[in-house]
């Protein structure tokens, strides 16, 4: 029989009968090899990775049909050269210096027990971050552990023309139907699959229970990188590739899931509080959003994005833009304050407004069709974040796909009013960041390929398809640039018909962090004004737990260091349930009473002897001259399509919240740059 052996010298052919001594096949193989060939150090193996190996010498005196070999078997060799650069001086080499590399490239170092060490000679480098058993493993979110125990099946009712059976029977015209029905998507205007609806479509191809096969996880990531450590043996980039460490050629298309549905504002006054920056200097904000995730019944197996807060972190605003140094200062202790709240950062968000001078309260509209949604740079940033902020799934490979990090743009709309607009970039855009493939062009509408320099990065072709003057579905490479649109993902907005937020001092009351440029800022007096909000007959501490139920103020006291944790944990709990019994507890702390003992020898006046005083917020006011009957306020707005125009309505995907103070366009009055007479 034929035994074929690779080396990273060349294959080589040994034919051999199944009786002869494995020591005949030493020979015949060593007349093959390089003369420089140390025979001590050949290692055989039945795999280029993760295979059995073991060392040529060590199967010395065994027959052939013992080793279990067929005619055609190919096997793999690893060595070391006897010429190779030895130590300084003729000493021996370090313990710390490698003496070989295994089949991926990994150091060998002479310590290490050779049968031991080939083993395992891969290591899971052909794709690095692979997990394994992610279905085991890995902790996913609460509202995925929710969404994966409903079957999603959307219900229909008896169709009297068509059903020809009993109430209790079920046909094809009645039978409910699955989450990603496109039908059922296109009736309710759907633009995107939901993550769990996408989940599904993809699992039913990929795992067929009726088959008894054993389980792959449906979800994998796109990678657009080299991939490090080659197994065929040759030199890394750029002086060697081969196809299995080449990425594949990239054609863009729009993205046909998203990750998040709907965003959801608790409360209007987040909106307004976040845009009087620019009402009162004309400079543009930027801010994180800090919510949670949730279900969202509008869409099948839809999740949205609850945000309960807005932190703005050290930044220099600017008319046409704002800058901001990452990471920033006190973002540790945000999250951590966050945390005990039961919230985390799930987005950002930025205003885009310019007054239009005709004293209306209008702004310009600068984000429309014919310019874009979201400009190259702006999805730059956005996939960077979202790589920062990946989606734990237990179905993927990798145990996470995604990301549930949104972005959200206060700017103005098509009315010259104040709307808000949310975003997420698609998997492909996230991916093709990390791999250095894009770069933000001067053109905001258009993105552009890097190209390739030769040492550090690799450009992989990349297409995109459209519909050229003829009406045709054509592939165009990308190259130099591509619109932005095939990288973009549109969600849905609004506010809910009942408003509940979890923080429910009055917002504005205390400062916003870092906004020292409008004359306000963070101090103990503020401390001790918010806390001192005076009735004079507060005899009771249940009405006005709601002073510290706000987000910026729980920030500002996590960052002086009075509280112990557990006295911030019992403080966050009184934040945001709002239970009087906790509030008692709070005010019989150590730490709470040390604040109050320096609240009160900084001078201020207020009565701090009670923190908890009766508070009962009042329904927000709006100006009159700016309110409007017509038009449709935050939550009808709708998603706009990758090169068709925002949609205005009620109905479909946008028919989720309602905005019971007015539309959000007529009740902000807009900052002009220039002096009024």
């Amino acid at each position: 029989m034929i035994l074929r052996f690779r080396s990273p010298d060349g294959t080589y052919r040994v034919d051999i009968q199944p009786t002869d001594d494995t020591s005949l096949l030493i020979s015949r193989l060593r007349e093959n090899l390089p003369k420089d060939v140390d025979p001590h150090t050949i290692i055989v193996s039945d795999r280029p990775v993760n295979g059995r190996a073991r060392v040529l010498n060590e199967i010395s005196g065994m027959k052939i049909s013992d080793l279990g070999l067929s005619h055609g078997d190919m096997l793999f060799l690893l060595y070391k050269k006897s010429n190779e650069p030895q130590a300084p001086n003729g000493a021996a080499a370090s313990s710390h210096e490698p003496s070989s590399i295994r089949l991926n490239g990994q150091p060998i170092r002479p310590s290490e027990a050779v049968s031991r060490l080939y083993t395992t000679t891969a290591s899971g480098l052909v794709v690095p971050d692979k997990v394994p058993n992610p279905w085991e493993t890995v902790t996913q979110d609460p509202v995925d552990e929710e969404l994966d125990k409903k079957d999603g099946k959307i219900p229909r009712g008896r169709d009297h023309k068509m059903c020809r059976h009993g109430p209790k029977g079920m046909c094809d015209y009645c039978m409910p139907m699955e989450p990603y029905d496109p039908g059922y998507l296109a009736e309710n205007r759907i633009k995107h699959l939901s993550y769990h609806s996408y989940l599904r479509k993809i699992n039913t191809s990929t795992n067929k229970p009726e088959l008894k096969s054993s389980y792959m996880p449906p979800l994998s990531e796109p990678y657009f990188r080299l991939r490090k450590n080659c197994p065929s043996g040759h030199q890394p980039w750029p002086a060697g590739i081969c196809s299995k460490c080449q990425p594949s050629a990239i054609t863009l298309q729009p993205q046909e899931f998203r990750m998040v549905d709907h965003v959801e504002f608790s409360d209007p006054a987040l909106i307004n509080t976040f845009i009087d920056f620019w009402r009162q200097t004309g400079g543009q904000r930027i801010g994180y959003l800090y919510g949670r995730l949730a279900p969202y019944p509008e869409v099948p197996l839809g999740i949205k994005a609850v945000v309960e807060a807005i932190y703005e972190p050290p930044q220099i605003g600017e008319p046409d833009g704002v800058t901001l140094q990452l990471p920033w200062a006190g973002e540790k202790d945000v999250t951590e304050v966050a945390s005990l709240c039961g919230l985390r950062k799930i987005g950002v968000i930025f205003s885009d407004l310019l007054d239009d001078e005709t004293g209306q309260g209008t702004v310009v509209c600068k984000r429309h069709i014919d310019s874009y949604y979201l400009s190259s740079l702006e999805i730059a940033f956005a996939a960077r974040l979202q790589a920062e902020h990946p989606h734990p799934s237990k179905w993927s490979e990798t145990g996470q796909f995604g990301s549930s990090f949104v972005t959200c743009v206060v700017s103005g709309n098509e009315d010259n009013g104040i709307d808000v607009a949310a975003y997420q970039v698609s998997n492909t855009a996230v991916e093709m960041v990390r791999a250095d493939i894009i770069e933000p062009s001067a053109d905001p509408s258009v993105m552009m390929v890097r190209e390739e320099d030769g040492k550090t990065r690799y450009v992989p072709e990349v297409f995109f398809r459209h519909i050229n003057e003829y009406g045709l579905n054509v592939k165009e490479n990308a190259k130099p640039s591509f619109p932005v649109e095939y990288l973009l993902v549109t969600l849905t907005h609004g506010f809910p018909k009942d408003t509940k937020p979890i923080f429910t001092a009055p917002l504005g009351k205390f400062p916003i962090e870092n906004r020292e440029i409008v004359g306000v800022s963070q101090d103990y007096r503020a401390v001790a004004k918010q806390l001192g909000i005076t009735s004079q007959s507060a005899d009771r501490p249940a009405d006005g737990i709601d002073v510290v139920s706000d987000f910026h103020l729980l920030t500002f006291i996590k960052g002086w260091g009075v509280l112990e944790k557990n006295e911030e944990e019992l403080l966050a709990k009184v934040a945001v349930g709002h239970d009087v019994d906790d509030g008692y507890k709070l005010l019989q702390t150590p730490g709470w009473q040390t604040l109050m003992t320096i609240l009160r020898e900084s001078g201020e006046n207020a009565p701090l002897k009670r923190a908890f005083v009766e508070y009962s917020p009042l329904p927000p006011q709006i100006p009159s001259p700016f309110v409007n009957t017509k038009g449709t306020g935050v939550g009808g707005s709708g998603s706009s399509s990758n090169g068709g125009a925002a949609r205005r309505g009620g109905g479909g995907d946008n028919a989720i919240s309602s905005n019971k103070y007015g539309p959000l366009a007529k009740r902000f009055r807009g900052f002009s740059l220039k002096e009024e007479e």
